[in-house]
């Protein structure tokens, strides 16, 4: 495969996934808006802009106000804003349609489908009425792209390097959010275990469409040792960081017996699936959250820096 496909199939993949996680996280920033007072409100749509990384481009287009409306406009439409979730339907439709002849008819249809309704949606300024819908109908639309590709696509190289951009970009955003849950929405560190820490856990969860699914495991206990747990080692819940490496694994070894050789990213991936392996959580926060996930974040972008290498990518 040219290094072009290779590259717009990656990139596709990861501009959706990183859609669906922007609109989920802002979700769960509305929802925790809604339950507080003005300036907590105003804390909560703060935190919401660290976590994507748009808080330079927010404040020197707003100042420091953090209004609602101003928070879920910006970073879903704003032209403004080049991470906006317009500019990431659009970008995926890009990248789709330079690879239109490796991609089905399906998933093809799926991608425009999503960036002309998207484009019609955030035509005009969303109010909090509209928002909801909004933020359904980006996750509903990657859904069904995803759809697509497991029902038509063959389980080849292009397969596997869509699944490639999708892990790496969902591993990099639970890693995040998680990051973003100590330094951040707590005020101080004196609220820890407290009614507010676990009301924020809950709201992690949210932002990863996680909170069924633990609380199943766990019998509704809310407990920020487990969770973390539950979003960074269990292999069972698809938006774990362990979950994440395992697909990356796979799919670096699918990747590997279609081209006859193992390149310079399946040492990297090795090297961190080993660290992964060889940790508890108890050890984890033994040497500081925040000091495990900053490790994680920057060996994660080191590995689709060496995937875009390893197959000629388009710098």
């Amino acid at each position: 495969m040219l290094g072009r496909s290779a590259n717009g199939i990656f990139w596709l993949f990861r501009y959706l996934e990183r859609a669906e996680n922007t609109v989920r996280l802002l979700d769960a920033g509305f929802r925790m808006a809604l339950t507080r007072n003005s300036n907590d409100a105003s804390d909560e749509w703060r935190s919401v802009i660290i976590t994507l990384g748009l808080q330079a481009g927010f404040e020197a287009r707003f100042g420091g106000e953090y209004g609602g409306a101003q928070v879920f406009n910006y970073v879903l439409r704003d032209k403004e804003n080049p991470g906006s979730v317009l500019r990431m339907i659009e970008g995926a439709r890009t990248n789709a349609r330079m690879v239109r002849t490796g991609i089905t008819r399906e998933v093809w249809q799926a991608v425009n489908e999503s960036w002309m309704k998207l484009r019609d949606m955030l035509a005009r300024p969303v109010n909090e009425v509209r928002l909801g819908s909004v933020l359904d109908t980006v996750r509903l639309q990657a859904t069904q792209v995803r759809g697509a590709m497991e029902g038509t696509m063959l389980r080849n190289e292009i397969y596997n390097f869509a699944r490639l951009g999708t892990f790496i970009e969902r591993a990099d955003n639970t890693a995040r959010i998680l990051d973003v849950k100590y330094y951040v929405l707590l005020p101080s560190l004196s609220y820890v275990g407290s009614s507010l820490d676990n009301v924020q856990w809950d709201t992690v969860l949210r932002s990863v469409a996680g909170e069924r699914a633990y609380r199943w495991l766990h019998a509704g206990r809310l407990d920020a040792r487990g969770i973390a747990e539950f979003l960074i080692l269990d292999q069972r819940f698809p938006r774990s960081l362990a979950f994440c490496y395992n697909k990356l694994r796979s799919n670096l070894a699918h990747l590997a017996r279609e081209y006859g050789d193992k390149v310079a990213s399946h040492d990297l991936l090795r090297e961190a699936d080993a660290r992964m392996h060889a940790q508890t959580i108890d050890a984890i926060i033994d040497q500081g959250l925040h000091q495990f996930i900053g490790t994680f974040i920057a060996g994660n972008a080191r590995l689709a820096q060496q995937i875009q290498r390893d197959y000629r990518f388009i710098e």
